[in-house]
């Protein structure tokens, strides 16, 4: 018979807790759904979502894909910035630096802080400067989107930092000649995965949600697609942001079923040698 622990609610209130969780959840999505199969002339039909598939409107929802495309093009360069840039950085600080944590941990609240399109002001010289010698691009947006999901990908990161003795196992990997890059990526990276899966969710979502930087640089996105094609057709941007919902709920489940703790796996030779002991 098992006893429940003192402090935690029991399997019926988790389970209405979740439910009720849920509930909130996808009611609006199954109205978006509902919305996205009215028809024009009364009832209900797949139509909206036919035309969305269908090759002779590729002309019409052409800055529906581009933006799509480029939104995901943006958060490949971004996920690349946090990952190759802002992981090793806050590694090197947490490891050679620690007393620049604190300085680094307040610069990281500046862009929740600092209203969006206060940022904007001080992004817009940048690309003007950045768009005589590189261009204008969607893709130099992944370089202030890099400054957007910083505080995110920060605390995500430093967080499994700290919980895992980063500093006492980077020691003991020095000590038996391990370079840095070693120490990094054989030390480091494990410990904190969960952690990196964490910064690019948040960083994907972050990338694929953010409407004002982009539409104040003039910049085609699928959110500003979006805007543009709801004044045209409301069902297929609403049906667009039904699948985008999905889609990133998919890729929730995704990190959360793989970011847990691996499973300890014991060698069936163990496991005999210790039935032949307490047999003996």
């Amino acid at each position: 018979m098992s006893t429940r622990m003192p402090g935690r609610p029991s399997r019926g209130v988790a389970y209405a807790v979740v439910g009720v969780i849920g509930l909130v959840f996808l009611i609006p999505l199954f109205a978006m759904l509902e919305f996205t199969l009215r028809q024009t002339t009364g009832g209900y039909g797949p139509d909206h979502w036919l035309a969305l598939f269908d090759p002779d409107n590729v002309r019409a929802y052409r800055p529906l894909f581009q933006g799509l495309g480029n939104s995901f093009l943006l958060a490949a360069l971004t996920l690349v910035i946090v990952l190759g840039v802002f992981f090793p950085t806050v590694v090197l600080v947490h490891l050679r630096f620690p007393r620049l944590e604190r300085a680094l941990d307040l610069l990281t609240v500046l862009p929740i802080a600092i209203p969006a399109i206060v940022l904007v002001v001080g992004f817009a010289p940048i690309y003007r400067a950045l768009g005589s010698v590189v261009g204008s691009g969607a893709w130099t947006l992944s370089l202030a989107y890099g400054v957007l999901v910083l505080p995110f990908a920060y605390r995500a990161i430093n967080s499994d930092l700290q919980g895992m003795d980063a500093r006492t196992r980077a020691e003991a990997a020095r000590s038996l000649g391990a370079g840095w890059g070693t120490v990094l990526v054989r030390i480091v990276t494990p410990g904190v995965r969960r952690g990196l899966l964490g910064a690019s969710l948040l960083t994907i979502a972050i990338v694929l949600g953010e409407f004002t930087v982009s539409s104040l640089l003039n910049r085609v996105t699928l959110q500003t697609a979006l805007l543009q094609i709801s004044k045209s057709d409301p069902f297929v941007a609403v049906a667009v942001s039904l699948l985008s919902l999905v889609g990133a709920f998919l890729v929730l489940l995704l990190v959360s079923s793989t970011g847990g703790a691996p499973r300890r796996r014991t060698r069936r030779g163990s496991r005999s040698n210790t039935s032949q002991e307490s047999s003996s």
